[in-house]
């Protein structure tokens, strides 16, 4: 260590030039063998070694008696150890000190002791009671001191701030002269007790102070200041502002019963009146809840942000006044909000916006909307906060919070505050219109039962097998289905019902109706066993309203296989697990989760996808062609597996090597079978273009189709082609977004599919003389036999698909 280049003073006094005085402490470092690494100059003026000749040498050469075995015993064991030391000096005397030593490691994480103690005594200074009053004066803390009687006898800057007077004019009265509130006499109380216990007092007061325009929250501390002799001579009080985390927690237990009371039903008008009625008064003095019209009807609204004067209808509202006189739209009523007013520039923007109400402002709402500005006057509105209420994506409506009471601006934290409950109402509002939305499909499901037929398709080759169970039940609930979906693609369906008789069969056919219907949706397998969940669901609940004693429960399992991708995605509902035979004659059951059965809900279902080589062969069947009451799951499962890894190039021999093999001459339980040979469309039968999102891109991408069809021998369908074209890509550009990709496929029919990014179909509409759009998906709808949307993970497709030439179908 380095001795320093200025000799340390010798009088303790403050030879440095800034604040810290380095040297005032004596300050040396002993690694874990004992030896000193470091040497201070505070060290060196307060036992005269310099470095040079302490620094590498036992530090317990400086000490004159060593330390007590509890002190070493606490310095192998303690991060810290305080305690008296006779050190020696180099003079030859010794000194006795309190000495501080920390445990901490060195750079090489070896163990090593700071020691510390003061280089010379501090010395009393005649100025300290200066000090002291200084000290005492410039505190940050809001600090007074009372005598035995309770009377101010000092009282600090930040005190005197706080109250709005100064020291003089407060000295010599009490707390409850000094502040006229209920809470002044408290506190007195209070410091009785601490006079009279000794103990210290804490409470917790709310005081409207001078020259502050809301109540400010205070935690109060009350500590007895003793004599020499241990008299009482008065009391302290030291006081901490608290309201802002009093306004925290207060916003945070408002969120707490915003998330108990907003949603207790599936009544969209109850909702948003839950929400106006949590925010008043706490967050707001006149609260109004608008959603857009469609949203009433369950609908999904609009997509993108309304711009301009706006419909809106309103739901609820609330108010601190009784009978809710600012109210200017009824409830249930339409009306229109202006383009420069709170609720149209919230929903245009997206986003909670605040406008104080100034006279510019007030004077441009009585000329938009003359009644609702006499409304605003008369009761002295002066902030408002509108929040978009929004879930999932998708903009529902407004909710507009005023205040004309409560004297403070909404701040940024209101501001989340209400976001933060409009949200949560937004999604229970969601919740409640695609309930009413499903509940209306799933009881037309109920009433629906189509006859059903396999239909002819190319991406699979199947065969079938139903055998009806030989109990005097007869028929029961196993079912299987073909259904051809968009862009090629098929679904597979396997389901079994549990029971059998009429009850069964009628509950089977309306699953299967349902399946149908949800099918043609496009929904993803998860999805559409969600919806066939709630369904069954339904059904249970009917049953038991009808006096059955029965419960309606059943299996399935839905999969979607693509011939172009090779891609089967599958989920299943408590059913069986499918077999999977590829080409190489590998053979063994897909790992789907399980999910529940359908009927007992509470738990989301999980689709798998895997792509399947061409050839390959899939098996689904219901539970009674492997469970028997003379055999377990497990066995007939692994008998089905050797079957099929016998089974020959016939689908047809297939069913009839299973049956045969698996199930006894008279099975007691109904059994369903549906075998699958994969196939796949080529890249000759398939042609994609990316599309930028130009309408300049229009012609070109017609090109590229008309192009490819010539290479097809399809010239008879251009001109549809041309139209179909036209119309998808056209609305992907201007109404949609990029990606943006044009697919023509050329199978039993010819399909056009453009995707995009965006999550929003089209929809069709009739145009009326004079409309210069409108027509186009008319025109699609007419001139091909089918056209519709479905939702990728990435956006969305729509297609279109058309008849082939007579001489074309069969290609």
């Amino acid at each position: 260590m380095a001795r320093s280049a200025s000799a340390p003073g010798e009088d303790g006094g403050d030879s440095s030039e800034g604040f810290v005085d380095d040297a005032a402490t004596a300050k040396a470092v002993v690694d874990e063998r004992g030896i000193v690494t470091a040497w201070s100059d505070g060290a060196h003026r307060l036992l005269g070694y310099g470095a040079w000749e302490v620094v590498g040498r036992p530090g317990a050469a400086l000490l004159a008696d060593g330390l007590p075995p509890e002190a070493l015993s606490s310095l192998l064991t303690l991060p810290r150890w305080s305690g008296r030391a006779t050190l020696l000096h180099r003079e030859g005397h010794t000194l006795t000190v309190n000495l501080l030593a920390h445990l901490r490691q060195d750079e090489d994480g070896h163990g090593e002791w700071l020691l510390l103690t003061p280089a010379s005594s501090l010395r009393v200074s005649p100025d300290d009671d200066v000090f002291l009053r200084q000290s005492f004066a410039q505190s940050t803390c809001t600090t007074a001191l009372y005598d035995t009687g309770l009377r101010l006898v000092r009282a600090n800057a930040d005190m005197e701030r706080v109250i709005g007077l100064p020291e003089e004019a407060m000295r010599g009265l009490r707390v409850s002269e000094i502040v006229h509130h209920p809470q002044a006499d408290r506190t007195e109380e209070a410091m009785r007790r601490a006079l009279d216990t000794g103990e210290r007092q804490d409470l917790q007061v709310s005081l409207q102070l001078a020259g502050h325009e809301r109540p400010s929250v205070w935690t109060v501390s009350l500590a007895l200041v003793r004599a020499g002799d241990d008299r009482p001579q008065g009391v302290l009080l030291s006081a901490h502002d608290m309201t802002e985390q009093h306004m925290a927690r207060q916003r945070l237990a408002l969120l707490n019963e915003a998330s108990l009371r907003i949603g207790s039903t599936l009544d969209l008008v109850r909702t948003a009146q839950e929400l106006a009625d949590v925010a008043v008064p706490r967050l707001a003095d006149f609260v109004t809840v608008d959603l857009l019209p469609s949203i009433d009807d369950g609908e999904d609204p609009p997509s993108g942000a309304p711009h301009g004067p706006v419909r809106l209808r309103r739901v609820a509202h609330q108010s601190v006044l009784e009978g809710r006189p600012e109210a200017v739209v009824p409830n249930g009523t339409v009306a229109v909000y202006p383009d420069k007013s709170t609720a149209a520039e919230c929903l245009a923007a997206g986003r909670p916006l605040i406008q104080q109400v100034t006279g510019e402002a007030m004077e441009h709402v009585l000329r938009q909307t003359p009644e609702r500005g006499e409304r605003m006057r008369r009761f002295g509105f002066h902030s408002v906060l509108a929040v978009p209420m929004r879930a999932r994506g998708l903009t529902l409506g407004v909710a507009t919070f005023s205040r004309h009471r409560n004297p403070e601006p909404f701040e940024q934290d209101d501001l989340l505050l209400g976001q933060e409950i409009t949200d949560r109402a937004g999604l229970c509002i969601d919740n409640a219109r695609r309930f009413t939305r499903e509940r209306a499909t799933s009881l037309t499901l109920q009433s629906s039962l189509l006859p059903q037929r396999l239909p002819e398709q190319s991406a699979l080759d199947v065969a079938s097998r139903y055998l009806p169970a030989s109990t005097r039940a007869g028929v029961g609930g196993d079912w299987f289905d073909v259904i051809p979906l968009s862009g090629a693609r098929v679904a597979l369906v396997v389901g079994d019902v549990v029971g059998h008789g009429i009850q069964a069969s009628a509950t089977m056919g309306r699953l299967r109706t349902a399946v149908r219907t949800l099918a043609d949706v496009d929904l993803p397998p998860d999805e559409l066993l969600t919806h066939l969940d709630d369904l069954v669901s339904h059904l249970d609940a009917g049953a038991d309203n009808s006096g059955d004693s029965g419960d309606i429960g059943a299996t399935c399992l839905y999969a979607v296989y693509d011939p172009v991708s090779r891609r089967c995605s599958m989920a299943r509902a408590g059913h069986p697990v499918p077999a999977l035979l590829t080409p190489d004659g590998t053979v063994d059951f897909l790992d789907v989760p399980a999910g529940l059965p359908l009927g007992l809900g509470g738990l989301p279902f999980e689709a798998i996808e895997r792509e399947l080589p061409e050839g390959s062969i899939l098996a689904l069947y219901t539970d009674g062609l492997v469970e028997s009451r003379f055999s377990d799951i497990d066995e007939g499962m692994d008998t089905l597996l050797q079957v099929l890894r016998r089974s020959g190039t016939s689908l047809e021999s297939t069913c009839e090597a299973v049956l045969r093999t698996m199930l006894p001459e008279r099975p007691a339980d109904d059994v369903a079978l549906l075998v699958a040979r994969t196939r796949a469309l080529d890249t000759f039968h398939v042609a994609t273009w990316d599309v930028p999102p130009d309408t300049a891109a229009v012609a070109l991408a017609r090109k590229n189709a008309c192009r490819q069809l010539a290479e097809w021998g399809l010239d008879e369908c251009v001109f549809v082609t041309e139209l179909v074209v036209s119309e998808l890509v056209t609305n992907a550009i201007r109404h949609a977004e990029p990606p943006i990709e044009l697919r023509l496929i050329y199978d039993r029919t010819l399909i056009c599919e453009v995707s995009d990014g965006s999550t929003t179909a089209p929809h069709m509409r009739r145009a009326r003389t004079y409309d210069e759009g409108g027509r186009g998906l008319l025109l699609v709808a007419q001139m091909c036999q089918g056209w519709g949307a479905r939702q990728t993970t990435d956006g969305k497709v729509i297609w279109a698909e058309q008849a082939l030439p007579e001489r074309q179908a069969h290609h």
